[in-house]
């Protein structure tokens, strides 16, 4: 049985944190105590100073395996995502070719079993012809079923309400949602290629893929989940008028109806387009600062339940188009948690809610199976972070394949140290300890 002997750290769990020690055993977490100094173990870290937290559950990123993996792999990106102190990741659907039959989807189950250095699952794609395939998710070894309510890869935009209310009603899965109305963004794609041509300022995007693209998709993937008392997890809101669809009166355990923030949409706001360009385009767009703002506020006040990253690399060469060519998404695994754990730093944020919705909601909402916390008897998924050793982000430091960063030149006041999966220490000091440790997720009903 190999050991491992955490000492003298500061513990964030469950609303509290507390100075102690945490022995490893093999894969699990097997004594938390104040005083385990003279317990003999294999390796020993003194972590005086530093702060222990569970390791971070990622529930919505694009690993571009199979198919797009000019981009990125599993193996690229898992190690990108143990530098940022992610354990675990849920991977979407719009691969080449689009996860669309049971047989595409273990494929890639496979393929991360052989490469990926962190924890694992991917997401059931739905399409408006593949119900039959759907429905056959495993809830206990799948993490959810993604349904693209607007554009997507290849095969993947769900538009026929009927297929939308046999999803919605019929799914055993929790059903994951990107939404933004596909006729409102069509409508407004024509009135600006008409008005600026090949010349499309980055800056309307958000004119673009709307406010109201966002709402009227957000309100009917709502209301198809109250009508059928459907498990919802709404991704990476981006607007407050979306807001008002969710509801913060009850513990995460209770609601069938959630959603999530993504760093991009808490981040930076419309007023960054000037500068960041195309390197900021994700759909949905990020939009005003108005909207920043009321996101965040909502991820403290429990309207927002989860953040995530929607890590979604392209190569530098893709992004450097114009608006029309360049494609959305970018790269974010590796510095999510450092961001977080800067609103904490300028006091917005304390370090137990940065955990809570990082580690501690994810597990809850997705209903993982011994991880997202640092518990007795739980995997030993965790991350070690020093809260004062400044860093900033260049291209020699950036792990991701694409090789950049929105976040490039940033300094971050805080540092990962180490990272464990599954009790594997795969991260430590810069350095990624190579082999995969990852393990497939599974899930209570």
């Amino acid at each position: 049985m190999k050991r491992t002997l955490i000492l003298n750290a500061n513990i964030v769990n469950e609303g509290r944190i507390f100075e102690g020690d945490l022995l490893i055993e093999d894969d699990r977490i097997t004594r938390i105590d104040g005083d385990l100094a003279s317990f003999p173990s294999d390796n020993v870290i003194d972590a005086k100073g530093m702060f222990l937290l569970p390791g971070i559950i990622d529930d919505q990123v694009h690993f571009r395996e199979p198919g797009l993996t000019h981009k990125a792999t599993i193996y690229t990106e898992s190690r990108a995502a143990v530098a940022g102190g992610v354990t675990s990741f849920m991977e979407m659907p719009n691969t080449v070719p689009n996860a669309l039959t049971q047989k595409l989807l273990e494929e890639k189950y496979e393929l991360a079993s052989k490469s990926s250095i962190a924890n694992y699952s991917f997401y059931m794609g739905a399409s408006n012809d593949n119900l039959e395939e759907v429905l056959k998710t495993n809830p206990k070894n799948v993490c959810g079923v993604k349904i693209f309510m607007g554009s997507s890869t290849g095969n993947m935009l769900v538009d026929d309400i009927s297929v939308l209310e046999n999803i919605f009603s019929k799914s055993a899965a929790i059903i994951a949602t990107h939404c933004e109305d596909e006729a409102t963004v069509r409508s407004n794609t024509a009135v600006y290629h008409q008005k600026y041509g090949d010349d499309m300022p980055i800056r309307y995007h958000p004119e673009i893929r709307s406010v109201e693209a966002c709402y009227k998709s957000s309100s009917l993937a709502v209301e198809l989940a109250k009508r059928y008392h459907s498990r919802l997890h709404v991704l990476h809101i981006s607007t407050a008028k979306e807001l008002s669809l969710f509801d913060n009166s009850k513990p995460l355990h209770e609601k069938k109806i959630t959603a999530e923030a993504c760093i991009h949409h808490m981040w930076f706001s419309d007023k960054d387009y000037d500068q960041k360009g195309t390197l900021i385009k994700w759909n949905p767009a990020v939009k005003a600062s108005s909207d920043r703002d009321a996101i965040f506020e909502a991820v403290k006040n429990g309207t927002i339940d989860v953040v995530a990253t929607d890590h979604a690399p392209h190569t530098l060469e893709e992004k450097n188009n114009n608006y029309w060519k360049a494609p959305s998404g970018g790269p974010l695994i590796q510095h999510t948690l450092v961001a977080m754990l800067e609103f904490h730093l300028n006091g917005k944020l304390g370090i137990e809610e940065v955990v809570e919705k990082m580690c501690h909601n994810p597990a809850i909402l997705f209903r993982v199976k011994e991880r997202g916390f640092i518990r007795e008897g739980y995997f030993a998924d965790l991350v070690l972070v020093d809260l004062n050793t400044p860093w900033t982000v260049s291209k020699s430091n950036i792990l991701a394949k694409c090789g950049w960063s929105p976040f490039e030149g940033q300094t971050f006041r805080s540092k990962v140290v180490n990272t464990w999966v599954s009790g594997q220490n795969v991260y430590s000091n810069g350095k990624i300890m190579e082999g995969n440790s990852g393990h497939r997720l599974t899930f209570h009903e």
